[in-house]
């Protein structure tokens, strides 16, 4: 991987996801080192809609592309902007840290309930590396986000979203299961040469559904819903009527260097207990999934492969669409394929292509609009202007299908930049 494209995905993980040392402005400040480090990213969009059915929970049509046409947007891309403080010291011992970021998006609204700033991490973490670091607050999910810190797109857009939103899609939803910002308590080893592992007790989800894909009054009577203003969440989660206990999540990850080959494995699961959907029995009181991933890099190429397979979990977001109105799980897979090249001007192109699958319950014989497939091709473009500056542009397709065969598909483009520090 290219040097400089490799430090601007380094930003992005070390924004995402601050359990490694981050690497921004360092400023000694008493027994503590503070360190500010983030992005910023905007990028001109064009998308152009063909279908016009209604696929519940289908990508097309759900997230604002489906209102016109053809349309244009200036927007934040798939990683929003981000400004992150995090505070590290050693005491007792121990080293500890803490983390405060918001992330204020670059669309043209003003107001904080349009989705323009969001709250997503808020954690302290401490520990030794002779046994390992305990995690406490907020902070990515552990299932599914190597997907989506592997994922091209985000340095870019990917799929877009209606104007106004904080983010665009990227591959969430057609690939994998987003992973989310997740309140936890995580534990994670020490790294034994270069086997790492982690596992939390994260925030329980309540089921939820997209409009008309089920039953909505069904699911959610009741409960009481967040915006995705309030969570921080790209989607919006049942906050009462939950299990009594926590979810569980976990991962482990082994990542190699040797003879100019670089590349990590990893495995990853969630399982999130259900009581009920607003009285009615479920089926499978336990939602579970798991996936399995790798990456690979040598001589100029990269080859990211991915999979996830669950019951009860839903497809975009976690515990979105998993049950039927009677309580039936419905059991959903997904994947995606990278390939990356940098050329000898340091330019790095790639091409993907991934999707995810939504089954009908056992009891659910007629084929409705609820979604069965979002599926999307992504070709991108990606040059280090500077060490922290990279210049994007991007073309996507995305098809989302129907269980009655119904189709919508968007065709769209993106033309920007984003800058780490």
């Amino acid at each position: 991987m290219n040097k400089n494209i490799k430090l601007a995905v380094a930003g992005a993980v070390l924004a995402l996801s601050a359990t490694a040392a981050n690497a921004g402005i360092v400023i000694p400040a008493g027994e503590w080192t503070l360190d500010v480090s983030g992005n910023v990213n905007t990028f001109a969009t064009w998308s152009k809609n063909s279908g016009g059915a209604t696929v519940a929970g289908g990508l097309v049509g759900a997230f604002g592309q489906g209102q016109a046409s053809t349309t244009s947007n200036m927007t934040t891309g798939l990683l929003p902007n981000f400004l992150s403080f995090t505070g590290t010291t050693r005491q007792n011992d121990l080293d500890v840290s803490w983390t405060i970021s918001i992330q204020p998006g670059s669309s043209n609204t003003s107001s904080v309930a349009g989705g323009t700033q969001n709250n997503r991490q808020a954690f302290l973490t401490f520990g030794d590396k002779s046994w390992g670091s305990i995690k406490v607050g907020k902070d990515l999910g552990l299932f599914g986000s190597d997907a989506i810190l592997s994922d091209i797109t985000l340095l870019g857009v990917g799929a877009p979203t209606a104007a106004g939103g904080n983010t665009t899609l990227g591959r969430i939803g057609s690939g994998y299961i987003y992973a989310d910002w997740i309140p936890q308590i995580t534990y994670t080893t020490p790294n034994f040469s270069g086997f790492q592992a982690s596992a939390g007790l994260t925030q329980n989800w309540g089921a939820n559904s997209f409009a008309n894909s089920v039953d909505t009054a069904a699911v959610v009577s009741n409960t009481t819903t967040v915006t995705a203003a309030t969570t921080g969440a790209l989607y919006s989660a049942v906050t009462t009527n939950r299990a009594a206990t926590p979810s569980y999540q976990g991962k482990a990850s082994y990542a190699f260097n040797a003879n100019g080959v670089d590349g990590k494995v990893w495995v990853s699961g969630v399982a999130n207990k259900v009581s009920n959907l607003g009285g009615v029995a479920v089926e499978d009181s336990v939602a579970y999934a798991g996936d399995i991933g790798a990456n690979l890099n040598a001589y100029g190429f990269g080859l990211t492969g991915y999979y996830y397979s669950g019951s009860g979990v839903g497809t975009t977001g976690l515990m979105r669409d998993g049950y039927s109105t009677t309580g039936k799980t419905r059991d959903s897979d997904g994947g995606y394929v990278q390939l990356t090249y940098v050329l000898p001007t340091k330019t790095k192109i790639a091409a993907s292509w991934g999707e995810s699958n939504l089954d009908r319950a056992s009891n659910e014989t007629t084929a409705t609009n609820l979604v069965k497939r979002n599926e999307q091709w992504n070709a991108g473009i990606y040059h280090p202007l500077t060490k922290h500056l990279n210049l994007v542009a991007e073309y996507n397709y995305v098809n989302s299908e129907a269980q009655n065969g119904k189709e919508n598909k968007n065709y769209s483009g993106s033309l920007g930049a984003i800058l780490f520090f």
